[in-house]
């Protein structure tokens, strides 16, 4: 984490723009360097990486010996699709838990599949009532799969999982999380949480690059699946006794995403595993809300809501602030951020995840600050209060 602290530019170590956002997000160079050379995917070293890769991600799970982790080619939605459509058979139904896009996504896969679905819908920047989600469990003696997500990036908030999860226990359910914004810097386990299966993937927390999502299964659970999957290629009950079998995957793996993957949980065992990780990303949103809101922009969620991986923040009333400029000239001076994703209010979003560290959060409001000047933005306090 080398980035200038100049308001006028600042870049990651490659000189690239820094990218505040919820992946794929700024890596190392050590990281990208991972990827120069070539790799044969039937190569003793190349599928001795990839076992060691495989290995360490359910240990960052707790679920070491009883889970297995299960790798599927493509983005994180690939492997949440992998996920449900195997985990959930024909004939079950899944209680779908949604406050957000990504709620709404495994709906959408859910259907697509032909599985029986149950709603529970609130807010976006509300946490499902588990009251609500007791009563839902009680009264539907049908529902088989509860399905959460741990941090939902439309908003970065984060949902109360372990709860949850001890619900479905209670009922007998099998629990599904997308942890995909989240694996690597909030505690995870899926022991104590009740997890049958969770899904995440490279570009997020672990700081790898996009290309592979993977599904950490209780081994039993896993077992259970054989004949569920829709398709062939998210099949993840074919897709491990596969490797298992002969440690090659089914269909062409994307080897160098795997390689920087693999350097990439190298650094992240360096820095302190979920702890240090987590730590870094805590101290980033908080020198970041602190710093918005000294600007005068208001967080969409309140503290207690809100996952240190990316922030929502109002958009300014001011008509002089439009955030097409705001963003262009953000890029300009080396920082990328999000649009907002909201149904409930006009917004945009900025990471705090990836690496980048104080110095880069610094640079990026002071960026933020010259643009409102450049803009003629002023009185924003009074504005979004």
């Amino acid at each position: 984490m080398t980035s200038s602290t100049d308001a006028t530019v600042a870049t990651s170590e490659t000189g690239d723009p820094l990218l505040l956002t919820p992946g794929p997000l700024t890596t190392s160079r050590t990281v990208k360097a991972a990827m120069v050379h070539d790799w044969g995917s039937r190569d003793a070293n190349f599928v001795e990486i990839n076992r060691s890769a495989l290995a360490r991600l359910a240990e960052i799970a707790n679920g070491a010996g009883d889970w297995v982790t299960v790798p599927m080619q493509g983005s994180g939605t690939f492997a949440v699709e992998a996920m449900l459509t195997s985990f959930v058979p024909a004939d079950g139904t899944a209680l779908v838990l949604i406050n957000g896009a990504y709620g709404k996504r495994a709906k959408r896969i859910l259907e697509i599949a032909r599985r029986e679905t149950l709603v529970y819908e609130t807010a976006e920047d509300t946490p499902p009532d588990l009251g609500e989600v007791e009563a839902i469990l009680a009264r539907t003696p049908s529902i088989t799969h509860v399905f959460a997500v741990h941090c939902e990036t439309t908003t970065g908030i984060l949902n109360p999982i372990a709860q949850l999860g001890a619900l479905a226990a209670k009922y007998g359910k099998s629990y599904l999380v997308d942890s995909m914004s989240a694996f690597g810097a909030l505690p995870l386990d899926v022991r104590s949480m009740h997890i049958d299966a969770v899904a995440a993937s490279s570009n997020k927390c672990i700081e790898g690059v996009p290309g592979l999502g993977f599904v950490i299964c209780r081994r039993e659970a896993l077992e259970r699946t054989k004949g569920n999957a829709t398709t062939l290629v998210l099949d993840l009950h074919d897709q491990c006794a596969n490797l298992e079998k002969t440690s090659q995957y089914r269909f062409t793996p994307p080897t160098h995403v795997i390689v920087a993957f693999h350097q990439a949980l190298e650094e992240f065992v360096a820095e302190g595993g979920v702890a240090g990780r987590g730590a870094r990303y805590r101290n980033n949103c908080r020198i970041l809300i602190e710093g918005m809101r000294a600007l005068g922009f208001r967080p969409l969620l309140p503290d207690a809501l809100q996952a240190p991986i990316i922030v929502t923040f109002h958009m300014p009333t001011d008509p002089r602030f439009v955030f097409q400029r705001f963003y262009d000239s953000l890029k300009q001076r080396g920082f990328v951020i999000y649009p907002g994703k909201l149904t409930v209010a006009e917004s945009f979003r900025i990471g705090c995840i990836g690496r980048i560290g104080e110095p880069e959060l610094r640079a990026a409001l002071a960026a933020i600050r010259a643009v409102l000047d450049e803009m003629g933005v002023t009185g924003l306090s009074a504005q979004t209060a």
